[in-house]
C-alpha cells in the first residue's frame, strides 16, 4: 500500500513537472510584409507636406467579417464574439473619427482555407464589396504561429488578383474571450487594420536614425515591444519613449491604448488616396 502511494505521488511529481517543462505558444503578432517603395514615399511626401493630401474629417467603412474553420473547430467563434470584435475596433479608431459598420458576417467550413495558405482559392470566393469596404477573415488554423497579416493599400483595379488579395487574415481566436493568452481581447485585428489602412509599425525600419514610421508624433523606435512593460526606450539618444502603448506596436493586447493624432491623420489620406470611391 505504502509502495503504491509512493509510486503515486512520483508520478504525480513527473506529470507535473513534464507539464511545466512545456513552453506556452509563442505568437508572431503580425506577418504583414514591409511596405512598397511607393507607399513609403506617399508617407514621407505626406509626413512633410500633410496640408497637401485630402483627409475627410470623419470615415464609416464597410465592414464584412469571414470566419473559416477547420470541420474539427466549427462554431468555435461565435457572432457574439464578432460583434464583441467590432465592438473593439469602434473603440480603438473613435477617437480617430473612424468608425466601422458590420454589413455581415459569414462562417465556412473549409480545412485548406484554415489555414491561410490557400488565399488565392478563399478570398475570391468570400470576398465583398468594393476596395474600400474591409473584409477581415478570422482563420481557425493561421499557421506559422501568426497572429495576423493584411495587405497595404495600392493602385489596384476591381477584379484583379490584388483587388481579392486584399483584406487581413486574423487569427480567429484573437477575437475576444479567444483562447490565445495575452492576445485575446481583440488587438490583432485593429493593429492588422492599422496595415490596411497604410500605418506602419511604430518600428517601421529598427533604428533609431532616418524617417522612422514617418509619422510625425510617434517617436523613433527601434525594436518591437513584448509584453507590456512599464516603460521602453530603444532610441535613449532621440526624443520621446518608445510607443508601448500604440496599436502599431507588438505589446500585449492588455497593453494598447492609442492612435496618435498623426497617425488618425495618416489613415485618412491614404484611405483617401487609395482606397475612397474605388
Amino acid at each position: 500500500m505504502y509502495a503504491t502511494l509512493r509510486t503515486l505521488a512520483w508520478y504525480a511529481l513527473w506529470a507535473s513537472t513534464a507539464l511545466a517543462a512545456v513552453p506556452a505558444q509563442k505568437y508572431t503578432r503580425c506577418g504583414t510584409e514591409a511596405p512598397a517603395p511607393e507607399l513609403l514615399a506617399a508617407a514621407q511626401s505626406m509626413r512633410v507636406d500633410p496640408e497637401a493630401y485630402a483627409a475627410a474629417a470623419t470615415l464609416n467603412v464597410n465592414t464584412y467579417f469571414h470566419v473559416v474553420t477547420t470541420a474539427a473547430k466549427q462554431g468555435s467563434v461565435t457572432q457574439t464574439q464578432l460583434n464583441d470584435q467590432l465592438a473593439y475596433m469602434n473603440r480603438s479608431y473613435g477617437p480617430s473619427g473612424i468608425a466601422f459598420t458590420l454589413i455581415s458576417s459569414d462562417f465556412t467550413v473549409n480545412d485548406r482555407w484554415a489555414t491561410g495558405n490557400y488565399d488565392t482559392e478563399m478570398k475570391p470566393k468570400l470576398r465583398k464589396g468594393t476596395y474600400q469596404d474591409l473584409n477581415v477573415y478570422f482563420l481557425s488554423d493561421l499557421g506559422g504561429g501568426l497572429l495576423g497579416i493584411c495587405n497595404f493599400p495600392q493602385n489596384v483595379s476591381p477584379g484583379t488578383a490584388n483587388f481579392y488579395r486584399d483584406g487581413c487574415n486574423v487569427l480567429a481566436q484573437s477575437v475576444p474571450g479567444g483562447t490565445v493568452a495575452n492576445y485575446n481581447l481583440g488587438g490583432t485585428a485593429t493593429h492588422e487594420i492599422g496595415h490596411w489602412f497604410g500605418l506602419f509599425h511604430v518600428f517601421q525600419g529598427s533604428s533609431c536614425n532616418g524617417q522612422g514610421d514617418s509619422v510625425g508624433d510617434t517617436p523613433l523606435q527601434s525594436t518591437p515591444t513584448n509584453g507590456c512593460p512599464a516603460s521602453k526606450d530603444s532610441c535613449p539618444r532621440a526624443a520621446g519613449l518608445d510607443s508601448i502603448h500604440n496599436y502599431m506596436d507588438y505589446s500585449y493586447d492588455v497593453c494598447y491604448t492609442q492612435f496618435t493624432p498623426a497617425q488618425a491623420t495618416r489613415a485618412k489620406q491614404m484611405f483617401a488616396m487609395y482606397r475612397a470611391g474605388k
